[in-house]
């Protein structure tokens, strides 16, 4: 047996080395998608074109629209009155308003509500609500130092001193980069070996292969394995981009990481066995591989998207994503540690679903050719 499987095995490397393709979806792609997001993605808000109009300047007026001249967050552009920065919000060429009125100073030493104004554009509400919240901060700051250098309190019923953890610089790679490496493993485990049996029934390989004495258990193992390291070798090369070349922080066990990416590896290979041995046709294989396993990885996983702020439906089929459960993994590992809690209830369902998806693929596995 030892020897059969040390020849099955032999053979599927070498057909990997012969194949640029799968070199190039074991490690390239997975680097392409890294630097795509890394660097094309994100979803902070930084040198936001932002409209200031000061109807009367004044010393309290400038020196409020100083501060976003100061900012990183905003790009400000100064107009002269109201209805030329309206236009300029309605041209696209600016995503929100801040007007100071003739009145801001004595509004600002007052008692009177609203002393500024802001207008945002709403077509994308995320970005809406993010530079609402920056400006709203930036009043908030510009006005405790105010008071601040003047003795005087600043009377509101509640004050806010935010402490942020895991993510302390709100920098969304830190989020996105380990989500992307489930998406690459996903892709390596899931698409490579959907090609894997598909191309030996094309070729007529596999019917060649079943007068022979190799057992279909013996045929798995030398069809997992090679696409395992192929896995683990593009998993280590996203680990490496995500904390060499992106500075993502990683302050887990990478014992840890690596035995829970091993389990995930597992259930994207079952996948792609089951899709393979189902299907018979590389094409047809692929294509299911995308469908079922990339794109769910994609928007259902929490990688890019909330699962909280999913519909109550949505949020019970993401429990049938794998990827769902390794991204948990992979954010807590890097953001936050080794949070047991976390990581113990979502490796058992990985383990779980491998048991499932490569015992399934290997009842599917005959020696016959119905």
């Amino acid at each position: 047996m030892s020897r059969r499987v040390r020849g099955l095995l032999r053979k599927e490397f070498l057909q990997v080395l012969r194949d640029p393709s799968s070199i190039a979806i074991a490690f390239l792609m997975p680097a392409f998608l890294l630097l795509l997001f890394g660097y094309g993605v994100s979803m902070d808000a930084s040198n936001v074109p932002l409209a200031v109009v000061v109807e009367q300047p004044g010393a309290e007026a400038e020196s409020f629209a100083s501060v976003f001249q100061h900012s990183r967050y905003f790009a400000p552009q100064r107009y002269i009155d109201r209805a030329s920065a309206r236009r300029a919000l309605d041209a696209g060429l600016v995503d929100g308003i801040v007007l100071l009125p003739a009145d801001f100073a004595a509004r600002v030493k007052g008692d009177a509500s609203a002393p500024i104004q802001l207008i945002v554009n709403g077509v994308n509400a995320n970005s809406a609500r993010l530079l609402e919240g920056y400006v709203e901060g930036a009043w908030r700051n510009w006005l405790e130092r105010e008071l601040g250098a003047r003795a005087m309190p600043l009377n509101q019923p509640v004050m806010l001193q935010p402490r942020i953890w895991f993510n302390p610089g709100l920098r969304s790679r830190n989020y996105l980069v380990p989500g992307l490496v489930a998406i690459n493993m996903t892709l390596v485990g899931a698409l490579l070996t959907a090609l894997v049996m598909a191309r030996e029934w094309e070729r007529g390989t596999l019917e060649a292969m079943m007068v022979t004495p190799v057992s279909m258990r013996e045929v798995l193992i030398g069809k997992v394995l090679p696409y395992f390291v192929l896995g683990m070798g593009g998993m280590a090369l996203s680990v490496a981009m995500a904390l060499w070349l992106f500075q993502v922080p990683f302050r887990g066990s990478f014992w840890v990481l690596t035995l829970c990416a091993a389990l995930f590896l597992l259930v994207a290979l079952g996948m792609g066995l089951l899709i393979s041995v189902t299907t018979r046709n590389q094409f047809v294989a692929g294509m299911v591989a995308i469908i079922a396993t990339f794109l769910p990885a994609f928007l259902l996983s929490g990688m890019l998207f909330d699962i909280g702020s999913m519909p109550v439906v949505v949020q019970w089929v993401t429990h049938l994503v794998a990827a769902r459960y390794f991204v948990a993994i992979l954010q807590t590992l890097f953001l936050a540690g080794d949070v047991w809690g976390v990581i113990v209830p979502n490796a058992l369902a990985l383990i779980l679903m491998a048991l499932f998806f490569i015992g399934l693929a290997r009842r599917r596995m005959h020696k016959h050719l119905e």
